[in-house]
């Protein structure tokens, strides 16, 4: 097993000193015998985005799950914006977005309902609602649905009704699993769109299964296979060699790089 870590290991990507937004250390999860996560150190420093790679039951949705506190860590910690997620959850989550894949929606509220049910829901007055709902409205590029059924819309535009549900509270941190996923090359560039936006001021980390949209939205990429990492490279570093990343993922995950 390979892990390469370098200065992006340190959330140093870019060679300068970033604060960490982002921080895994030693997640494990355990069902019974069977480890879903094992050992998982990295951190994420303030404004990289980080595109997060592996193979289906990985462990993916799992460590993103323990980031976000959704779910509890067997052994090790996740902080956000330097909140323990295990104990000051409140904190953290009020500094985190999170859009999991196929993230729920009420379909028969419009997307101006379901923005301004979350404002309320997380106390905005309501002139900082108004604002916050017009920015995110705006950013994701809603204003031809905001009326319309949630459950009528495509699915390109459920997941940027998503997406501005969770930057509605400003958010430092993105979290986003496969925001891409089910989407035509038409909704997945608008998305991809967007998270280049967002990537101007938001750390993000987002997992894909599309490794040409890798090199579009990220600078730095954490491949995990069956629960353990296996690489922690800028991109730059993980491809300097010629050897495209469809081809590294390919032998960091086969059966013979399995420890």
């Amino acid at each position: 097993m390979m892990v390469s870590t370098g200065s992006a290991g340190t959330g140093q990507g870019d060679g300068t000193t970033r604060p960490a937004m982002i921080e895994a250390d030693r997640l494990s999860k355990f069902y019974g015998e069977f480890a879903a996560v094992r050992d998982v150190s990295f951190r994420i420093g303030k404004g990289e985005v980080v595109a997060f790679l592996g193979p289906n039951g990985a462990g993916k949705s799992t460590t993103m799950k323990l980031l976000t506190g959704y779910l509890a860590p067997s052994e090790g910690r996740a902080r956000i914006a330097g909140h323990d997620m295990s104990t000051d959850r409140l904190a953290g989550s009020a500094r985190l977005g999170y859009l999991p894949e196929n993230g729920p929606l009420y379909p028969d509220m419009t997307p101006y309902e379901l923005l301004d049910f979350f404002a309320r829901a997380r106390g905005m007055e309501v002139s900082h609602k108004k604002r916050r709902i017009e920015a995110v409205v705006e950013l994701c590029a809603l204003e031809t649905v905001l009326q319309k059924a949630i459950g009528k819309l495509s699915k390109g535009f459920r997941q940027r009704v998503g997406m501005a549900q969770a930057l509605l509270h400003e958010p430092d941190v993105l979290i986003m699993d496969e925001p891409t996923a089910g989407l035509d090359p038409n909704q997945i560039r608008e998305v991809r769109d967007t998270i280049h936006r967002l990537g101007e001021q938001k750390t993000i980390l987002l997992s894909t299964h599309i490794l040409q949209e890798v090199s579009a939205m990220a600078s730095r990429v954490i491949l995990v296979n069956e629960g353990r990492m296996v690489l922690d490279s800028t991109l730059a570093d993980a491809t300097k060699d010629g050897k495209p990343l469809d081809q590294l993922f390919r032998e960091l995950t086969s059966p013979a790089k399995v420890a």
